[in-house]
């Protein structure tokens, strides 16, 4: 599946790739060239020349990695937030340490290397959102599930749902306090609540990141705690369990990854 391009009545974007390292630059540089929705694609190897660059093109985006001597990326970052109209800022970097300080900074994406193609139309595809003004993703619209306890129906909101358990053909939907049992199979609601936020963390789990208070990564152990609750997060999605956590911004009390909590 191809990536799309830009609307007719739509420029393609300008970007600026910042890397100190020769090899990530050319390669971040043809990906960007690859995207129909990037026009001018401008690099270099040095955060100073950048700032020259900077002030002698106009761009819509910046992707610079985020440790660089001399000028940090976490740095020029902060420079570039006092232009009176910033370019979008996508940290490309190898570190995910730095991803609750790039947020702070009002980055649009924190991409990790080795970059892959698809994921880098991702980050693209926020930079053309946020410079329409738009939001990264739309409120799904409010839906209600139908549970029974002791004879009496009762209608709860999607929104609402902390975490879901599989029990066999059955969900354990856990909701202020409280749990239900429906006859929905995990999988189908994964599928269907995606658009709310609910994410599969284990082969038996989904959890409503709305509801992450904390995020723990502890000898090769990742947790996440939602209303008090130790939830376990197996490796097989705990990278990308982190990676949606820091893109949708800190949680909060959430410690950042590789810091102690």
């Amino acid at each position: 599946m191809g990536v799309p391009g830009p609307a007719a009545d739509e420029r393609p974007l300008a970007v600026l790739v910042i890397d100190d390292e020769r090899p990530a630059l050319d390669e971040l540089t043809w990906l960007l060239r690859r995207d129909p929705r990037v026009g001018e694609v401008h690099a270099t190897d040095s955060p100073t020349d950048a700032l020259r660059l900077l002030r002698q093109l106009e761009v819509d985006a910046v992707f610079l990695d985020v440790q660089m001597p001399g000028l940090s990326g976490i740095d020029l970052a902060q420079v570039l937030a006092q232009f009176r109209s910033p370019p979008a800022t996508v940290f490309v970097t190898a570190h995910d340490e730095h991803a609750v300080e790039a947020f702070d900074l009002h980055a649009v994406d924190y991409v990790l290397k080795p970059v892959r193609e698809q994921r880098l139309a991702e980050a693209v595809r926020r930079v053309v959102a946020a410079a329409r003004a738009e939001p990264v993703a739309a409120d799904p619209a409010e839906e209600q599930v139908a549970v029974e306890r002791g004879g009496v129906t009762r209608f709860v909101a999607v929104s609402r749902i902390r975490h879901v358990e599989a029990e066999g053909d059955y969900a354990r939907l856990h909701v202020d306090g409280e749990s239900h049992l429906v006859r929905v199979p995990l999988s189908q609601l994964e599928q269907e609540w995606a658009a709310g936020g609910f994410v599969r963390i284990h082969r038996s789990r989904l959890v409503n990141t709305a509801y992450v208070e904390e995020l723990h990564v502890d000898a090769g152990r990742c947790w996440v705690v939602v209303d008090g609750a130790d939830l376990q997060v197996s490796r097989r999605h705990t990278r990308e369990l982190r990676d949606l956590l820091v893109r949708r911004g800190r949680p909060r009390g959430t410690a950042a990854p590789g810091e102690p909590s």
